[in-house]
């Protein structure tokens, strides 16, 4: 077992592609997954056995949103429970790539978690509307639905692309270079539709109006990327069925 140095030398080369991933997750998310990877390697942990601790501190700080009373702490613990659930989430997949211990059954361990983390993070905020009041009419308690419908149906619409497009192709696409050219104005742009962006509005937590202003101005425009992801999935596959 080499040493922690040059376990993340080999994690820097494993890295998948940059081209469609927001600066938060370049240059936070994976650098912390990639420190994450190298001590679960390094402790002798299996992919999914990352996996599962990514769970435990995403479901963790979701189930606090519902259970406990909205204050400042609590803000800080949820956002420290997500931010790093999704950077063991970064970590499962950096070690089976340096592993080689990737296969079918952690990609689908890994997109059952990502799938209940979206459903449950939602129906927490829900429950905590509805359990702590403030609400300015209860017109409120249909924004955290509207928000789950767009973050599950942009899930399952681009994971069907992802395999749509796999089976049109006839192979899986190889991961591009780390160093592979990226749009630096394409990272800024999606950083509004990053995870990591999102984890951050519950820091808001002990301010419950500026909690619903930011939670409702990252629905909005989630609903606005859903439309514009819809339209280009749509346009490469119909573009793969003509080639």
């Amino acid at each position: 077992m080499g040493s922690t140095g040059t376990v993340l030398r080999e994690l820097r080369g494993a890295q998948k592609s940059s081209k469609g991933v927001s600066l938060y997750s370049r240059y936070v998310n994976r650098p912390a997954g990639r420190l994450l990877a190298a001590g679960a390697f390094r402790a002798g942990l299996t992919p999914n056995q990352v996996t599962l601790i990514s769970a435990a501190f995403t479901f963790t700080a979701i189930a606090a949103v519902a259970l406990v009373e909205p204050s400042w702490w609590l803000g800080v613990l949820v956002h420290a429970g997500l931010a790093v659930g999704f950077a063991f989430d970064s970590a499962d997949g950096q070690l089976a790539r340096l592993t080689g211990r990737g296969g079918p059954d952690g990609e689908w361990l890994d997109h059952v978690v990502d799938c209940a983390k979206m459903i449950l993070v939602h129906s927490a905020v829900l429950i905590a509307f509805h359990r702590f009041g403030g609400l300015p009419g209860e017109a409120w308690l249909l924004l955290p639905l509207g928000f789950l419908f767009v973050a599950v149906l942009t899930f399952c619409a681009g994971l069907l692309r992802e395999q749509l497009g796999k089976a049109a192709a006839g192979t899986a696409p190889v991961p591009g270079a780390p160093g592979a050219p990226v749009s630096p104005i394409r990272a800024v742009a999606l950083l509004p539709a990053d995870y990591g962006i999102f984890c951050l509005v519950f820091l808001l937590l002990g301010a419950p109006g500026a909690f619903r202003a930011g939670y409702a101005v990252l629905a909005a425009v989630h609903a606005l990327f859903l439309v514009a992801f819809l339209a280009k999935w749509f346009r490469e596959l119909k573009a793969l069925r003509a080639g």
